[in-house]
Order: C-alpha cells, then sequence, then structure tokens
C-alpha cells in the first residue's frame, strides 16, 4: 500500500509538473501574443467594415443560424466575411457599442505583454480601459436613446441602452445628464494631474481679487502688513545667499501666498507715480507706431484670404453632366475569340515562316477588340527582314483581310504580326466613359477614343498633343473617331471650361451640335448659326481666332503666366483684377471637318491662319482638330503636318496616303470600321475606336440643350476681312490711280468701254476693267450687257464734279 501511495504521490507530481511547464512555455506564450494580436487586427477590420456594409448584410444575418454559416451562397460585404459581420453584430450592437473598440485595444496591449513587450502601468490601462467603456456605453445609450427603425447600428450597445433607461428612470433626464457630467469630471481629476492642477487655478483666481478691492477699508492691516514686507525681505536675503534653486523656491513660495498679495497692493502705487510723466510720450511714441499699421497695402494682403475662389462653374450652377444612360451599351453584338481559331493562326503562321526556313523559338498571344497580336521570337541568325517581306504571304495563308507585321515591337525585342479576329467586338462609347480610367482623369482636356490590343482604354490629354490631324477613307470610321473625341469632353468639362468651333463644309456632319450652341459652341458675333458651313465665314472665322489668341497673349503678358493653366489658376484665386481686362479663359477646340475641301476652294486663305493658331495657340488653350478623307501631299502640306504632330490615321486606300499622314505604311493594312493607328511622336498604337451612334449624340446633346445656358454662344472677336473685290463688290476707298480720269473720258464720250478706256491710257485689259468695276461701283455708267457698251448715268461733267468730291 505504502509503495502504491508513493508511486501516485510521484505521478501527481510529475502531471502537475508537467501542466505548469506546458502553461509556461515561450512558445505557447508566443502563438497566444502572435494570436491576440491577429485577433484584434481581425477585430478592428470587422469593426471598421461592420460601419460601412452593416446596413447591406442586416438582411442576410437575420437569417437562422445555420443557414447564415452553412449556406455558401449567401455572402456578406464585411471585409471579416461572415465570422467578422457576426462578430461585429455580437459586441458592438449586443455589447457596448462604439466603445467597444477599445477591447481592441485591450487584446493588442495584452498580446504585447504576452510576447514579452515592456508596458508600463499595464493595469491601470486595463483598468482605465474598462471604466472608459462602461461610461462611455452610458453616455452614447442615453444621447441615441431612440434609434431609427432602419438604423442598423445601435452607438451605445444592448447594455448601454439598458442601463442609460435605468438610471433615467431612477434620477430623469437631467439628473442622468449631471450623473455622467460628474462621473466623467471625476475620473479626469483623478487620472490627470495636469488636469487637477487646471482645475485648481481655475477656480482660484476669482478670490485672489478681493483683498485689492478693501486695501483701504482696514485700517488695522497696516502693522501686519509691515511685519510681512520684513519677512519679505528675509527670504529675499536668503534666496541671494543660497541662491536660485528650484528647490529653495518650492519651501518658500507657499507660505509667502499673502506676501505676494502685499506687493501687489504697494507696487502699483510706485509704478503710477514713477512713470506718470511717460504716459503722454509712449503714447505719442504708441500712436506714431500705429498709423503705419493702418495701410491700404495691408487691407489689400487680407482681403484675397478672406475671399473664396472664383468658381467659373457658378455661371450654370444648375448644370448637369450628361449621364451613362444616354449611350448605349453594345455588349450583346460582341463575340469572344474562340481558342480553335488562336490555335489554327498560329499553326498557319509557323507553317508558312517554315517553308521559307524561319524557325522561331516562342509564340504567344494578345487578343484584342478587333485584333489579335502575335508576338514570335525568331531563332538566332534569322533576319527581320526576311520576316517583314512575308506580309502578303502570311496573308495569304491565314486568309485573312490584312494583316500588319511589326519588325520589331519597340522596347519587347519581338516581332508582331496584327492578324483581324474573325468576329471583331464593338467597343462601345458605353464602356469607355464608364472605364476607371477615364472618370479619374485629372487631364485638363481627357479624351478616351477606344481600346488597345491589350484591352486597356486609350487615352490622351488633347492640351499636351496639342494639335490632331485625321485621316481616312469614307465610310472607315473617321467622324465616328471625332464625335467620340466631342462626347469624351462633353463628358468631362463644363461649358464654362471649355468651347467649341465647328466648321463643316458638308454641312451635314456636325449640324447635330448646334443644339448646345449656348453651352458649348463659339462663333462670330452677328452670325445666326453656329456651325460655320460658308467658306467667306470659315476664313473669316478662323482669321477671329488668331486675334483671340493674340488677345489671350497680351493678357498672359500682363498676368507674368506662361500659359493658360497657370493664368486660370492665377484668376481662380484672385490675383488678377477683372477691372484691368482680365477674364476667365475656357479652352477653345477648333474641329475641322472635310479639311480638304475647304483647300481647293480657299488655299493660302485657309492654310495660313491655320498654320498660325497650329504654331502658336498652344500656350493659350486653343487647339485643333482636322479632318480629311484625302491625306494626299497637296491637302496636307508640309506646313500642316509641321504643326500637327498627333496624328490619326483610318483605313486609306495606299500606302502614299499611309505614309502622307503617318510618315510610315500601316494605314492602308488596317481592317476599317474603327481600327485605326495613332502617332504621338515616334510611337505609333494601334486602337480599335469606340462607337458612338448619331442618335446616342442626339441625346446627349437634347439632354444637355435642355437645360439652362448662356444668353448667346461665346462670342469670338469682331473681323472685317480685307477680301478682293468681287463683282458687283468693289472697295471704293482703295480707287485705280486713273479713276477720276476714266471717269471724265466716259462723260465727256458718253460712252462705258473697257476697250476705249485700254486704249486711252494705254494700260492692260485687267487694270481697264478693274476700272469700269469701279465707275460701276461709283454710279457713274451702268451694268455690263454683253458686247454692247456700257450705259453713261452721269450726263455733264458739272454733275460727274460733285459725285467725285463727294466720293
Amino acid at each position: 500500500m505504502a509503495f502504491r501511495r508513493k508511486k501516485s504521490s510521484k505521478s501527481k507530481t510529475k502531471s502537475t509538473g508537467k501542466k505548469k511547464f506546458w502553461f509556461r512555455n515561450e512558445k505557447f506564450h508566443f502563438i497566444l501574443g502572435i494570436f491576440l494580436l491577429s485577433f484584434s487586427a481581425f477585430l478592428l477590420i470587422s469593426f471598421v467594415s461592420f460601419l460601412f456594409y452593416g446596413a447591406a448584410d442586416q438582411s442576410i444575418m437575420d437569417a437562422p443560424w445555420k443557414e447564415f454559416l452553412f449556406d455558401s451562397s449567401k455572402n456578406v460585404r464585411n471585409s471579416g466575411m461572415k465570422v467578422g459581420a457576426l462578430l461585429s453584430e455580437k459586441i458592438i450592437n449586443g455589447g457596448f457599442g462604439l466603445a467597444s473598440f477599445l477591447f481592441i485595444y485591450m487584446a493588442a496591449l495584452t498580446g504585447l505583454k504576452i510576447l514579452g513587450r515592456s508596458i508600463a502601468r499595464y493595469r491601470q490601462h486595463m483598468l482605465d480601459s474598462l471604466l472608459i467603456i462602461i461610461w462611455l456605453s452610458l453616455t452614447l445609450g442615453f444621447i441615441f436613446n431612440k434609434t431609427g427603425a432602419d438604423s442598423f447600428l445601435y452607438p451605445g450597445g444592448h447594455y448601454g441602452f439598458i442601463l442609460s433607461n435605468w438610471l433615467r428612470s431612477l434620477v430623469g433626464i437631467i439628473g442622468m445628464a449631471l450623473i455622467l457630467l460628474i462621473i466623467g469630471l471625476v475620473y479626469v481629476v483623478v487620472r490627470f494631474d495636469k488636469a487637477y492642477e487646471f482645475l485648481k487655478n481655475l477656480l482660484k483666481q476669482k478670490p485672489k481679487q478681493k483683498p485689492l478691492a478693501n486695501e483701504e477699508e482696514d485700517d488695522d492691516l497696516e502693522p501686519f502688513e509691515e511685519e510681512k514686507e520684513d519677512e519679505i525681505v528675509g527670504h529675499d536675503d536668503i534666496s541671494t545667499v543660497i541662491g536660485e534653486d528650484d528647490v529653495v523656491r518650492a519651501i518658500f513660495e507657499p507660505d509667502g501666498d499673502e506676501d505676494f498679495e502685499v506687493e501687489q497692493k504697494e507696487e502699483p502705487e510706485e509704478v503710477v507715480a514713477e512713470e506718470e510723466p511717460f504716459e503722454e510720450e509712449a503714447e505719442e511714441e504708441l500712436s506714431l507706431h500705429v498709423e503705419p499699421k493702418i495701410k491700404e497695402e495691408e487691407v489689400d494682403e487680407i482681403e484675397p484670404e478672406e475671399l473664396e475662389d472664383y468658381d467659373p462653374t457658378l455661371d450654370l450652377a444648375s448644370y448637369k453632366f450628361p449621364t451613362l444612360e444616354l449611350l448605349e451599351d453594345h455588349k450583346f453584338d460582341n463575340a469572344e475569340v474562340k481558342q480553335e481559331e488562336l490555335v489554327a493562326n498560329k499553326n498557319k503562321i509557323v507553317e508558312t515562316l517554315r517553308h521559307y526556313k524561319i524557325e522561331i523559338t516562342k509564340i504567344r498571344a494578345t487578343i484584342g477588340p478587333t485584333i489579335t497580336l502575335y508576338e514570335i521570337v525568331p531563332a538566332p541568325g534569322v533576319r527581320i527582314s526576311k520576316i517583314k517581306n512575308l506580309e502578303d504571304d502570311i496573308a495569304l495563308s491565314l486568309s485573312a483581310l490584312g494583316i500588319r507585321i511589326i519588325a520589331p515591337i519597340p522596347g519587347r525585342g519581338t516581332i508582331g504580326i496584327e492578324v483581324p479576329n474573325q468576329h471583331p467586338e464593338v467597343v462601345s462609347m458605353h464602356s469607355i466613359v464608364r472605364s476607371k480610367k477615364f472618370q479619374e482623369s485629372t487631364a485638363e482636356l481627357p479624351v478616351a477614343m477606344g481600346k488597345t490590343i491589350s484591352n486597356e482604354t486609350y487615352m490622351f490629354d488633347l492640351a499636351k498633343m496639342p494639335h490632331i490631324l485625321v485621316a481616312g477613307a469614307t465610310g472607315q470610321g473617321k467622324s465616328v473617331g471625332v464625335n467620340v473625341i466631342i462626347t469624351s469632353l462633353l463628358y468631362k468639362k463644363h461649358p464654362s471650361q471649355l468651347k467649341f468651333v465647328f466648321i463643316d463644309p458638308k454641312k451635314v456632319e456636325l449640324n447635330i451640335y448646334s443644339v448646345i450652341e449656348k453651352h458649348y459652341l463659339a462663333k462670330l458675333p452677328d452670325t445666326e448659326e453656329a456651325v460655320i458651313t460658308d467658306i467667306q465665314k470659315v476664313k473669316n472665322t478662323l482669321n477671329s481666332v488668331n486675334i483671340e489668341m493674340d488677345a489671350r497673349y497680351d493678357l498672359l503678358k500682363a498676368a507674368h503666366a506662361r500659359n493658360i493653366k497657370e493664368y486660370n489658376k492665377k484668376f481662380i484665386s484672385r490675383r488678377l483684377n477683372p477691372e484691368k481686362g482680365h477674364k476667365f479663359m475656357p479652352y477653345i477646340v477648333v474641329i475641322i471637318d472635310e479639311f480638304a475641301d475647304l483647300i481647293m476652294t480657299a488655299g493660302k486663305e485657309i492654310e495660313l491662319p491655320i498654320a498660325r493658331i497650329a504654331q502658336l495657340a498652344r500656350a493659350v488653350g486653343i487647339h485643333m482638330i482636322i479632318a480629311t478623307q484625302r491625306p494626299s501631299t497637296n491637302i496636307i502640306t508640309g506646313v500642316i503636318k509641321a504643326n500637327f504632330p498627333a496624328r490619326i490615321a483610318f483605313k486609306v486606300a495606299s500606302m502614299i496616303d499611309s505614309r502622307t499622314i503617318l510618315d510610315t505604311p500601316g494605314a492602308n493594312q488596317l481592317i476599317g470600321k474603327g481600327d485605326m493607328l495613332i502617332a504621338s511622336g515616334s510611337e505609333i498604337t494601334r486602337v480599335q475606336c469606340a462607337f458612338v451612334d448619331t442618335p446616342e449624340v442626339e441625346k446627349i446633346c437634347a439632354f444637355i440643350g435642355d437645360q439652362r445656358g448662356y444668353p448667346t454662344a461665346f462670342l469670338l472677336p469682331e473681323y472685317v476681312g480685307d477680301d478682293e473685290p468681287g463683282p458687283g463688290d468693289v472697295d471704293l476707298n482703295n480707287r485705280d490711280d486713273l479713276f477720276d480720269d476714266a471717269a471724265r473720258v466716259v462723260v465727256m464720250n458718253q460712252m462705258g468701254s473697257t476697250s476705249m478706256i485700254q486704249r486711252r491710257f494705254a494700260i492692260g485689259y485687267n487694270r481697264a476693267g478693274r476700272l469700269m468695276d469701279q465707275l460701276e461701283a461709283a454710279g457713274i455708267v451702268g451694268p455690263s450687257e454683253g458686247s454692247k457698251a456700257r450705259q453713261v448715268l452721269i450726263s455733264d461733267e458739272y454733275s460727274l464734279e460733285q459725285l467725285l468730291n463727294n466720293l
């Protein structure tokens, strides 16, 4: 029996020893500490998510717990998922409300303590946290006692709500508020010594002023004051002997409170007696110093800070941008590229190259909306030019509309073969405008054109391009591309920030935008139509834009700004005075459709103002977009190409046209229907242009046009043309030197004949004809009657002289 008992005792000690060893194990402490830190982080994420998504998750959490936990089809929006949402609901709403966030602090602090981190006053932190949780829960439950039926959050939690209601039933609302205020004040005073000293000094300031008010009433205090003075002298002597030590001041200052009050009684009398003669001088000196401070210069410095920044959009504060519902989503027309098509194209490319003894080491495909890019890495020793010459052979083997070989692809070290898809996708403007890249763009004039080969939204800033030349054969998407540019700007820029000048010789392409005349369009004064179609008005408008450009440069010079962005920033911050002619400058985008027709009709009169705008107008926010379907050298001259570094090429008819527009072939190998190449600098990108249909543009324009706009369109400066006079339109201010003599000869002979003037004055037929036109304009001769001589309207020389004097 004894042996058995001894054995059992040993076994008990061993077992207890094992338990203690396991509990005190450092690995266990480490795991427990990491768990507490991770759990506190998980709680923090779940609690914060609960504040944002608790309402959305409420309907799911109200389901039976088995269905909530085990039904994987029901997902919550909380970042902590179902466990996080459940813990947040039980701890916050079912516990202490928003005060439950302090439990996270307590768990994290405990985890750090277990991991060996030395935390000063750990127990004090725990106790403070518990007290704050209870007090804050009560306070929030008292303040938010009535929660709306649609609210998912109880700020005070379940316990705060119950305890606050119980206390309110005992002491009422006022009593409850006083209890919470007193408890909070007591905690602050007990816990924080500085708060106690502050409150103590705050309450002691008023009693100190009482002895000063009664100092002349009590005559018995004088002997006592003399004794106090002796004591003060004694203290001063001690301080001078020992030195200015903090310990000495701490010993003597508490007993000298009354002594300092006596000093305050006597010193003001001495100060007043001694400084009275200097008060007048001090006042005079102060007046001299105060006067410079009250100057208009200082007022001018303060005023801009007090004024709010100028907001140009307030002119149309109720303006609403077009919505996505106005654009159609063409997803139903899209077809994906099948794997079989990719594999078949890959095999045909490899087989065709092997026919010409060209081996490749790697090939990969990038699927785009309308084309697929096959990147190949040739074997060592293969010449790139040999692959480049096989474009037609590869296109024949693939039975494709046309392929384009990029040899090599810049920056990749591979050769690209672009093959059209059998079923191309439609890139809708809806998907482009909805893209995050477009919505979050901070560009000055953001334009989203479409999608690249890698299905990324292609965007550029028109303010940095700064002018664009668009070319493409008829029906290849050129007009749609112009509409995409305009639509992008309408979705991002307010009418006060952007104006369009539309020039449309065909009269039908841009006329759809006339509805938004009083919002976005600019035109000449006294012009009925905002979309310019007449050739003469086109000349005047382009010259007017040149005048606007020069005026803007004058404003930039006066404002010491280098570009429109700096100028508008100064004007918005009210650093420019409108009374001196300064104004907010909107961007102006000049869009010319069918540029070839203008060049053929007007020639240099159109080309010269366009070239001047393209050379100088970038800094003042004027940009041009020129579109043409005939990119020949006589249309797109060297002057135009030099000033339009950005080019957009849709499918063109020949390689010559591609070289004219892009300085390189490739545009002739596009597949049409919005397939385009965008050249910016030395980089050429293939993009599938977004599709925006005419009904969509009509909806957008109607949406904008139905809103309140400006009284008129944006008025460009007036321009008086100096065109050569035509038939019936002669400038009599620039009369020929022989005008008077020719008039006298015609009246004397009573015969208006061009050949007679030609013979009499020995001049050429052209000059004689101009003289006859001027005589007709002056009312001396009648209109031409074919081969007959003109009728002379002046009968005698006296009447002629009177007419000439009036001219």
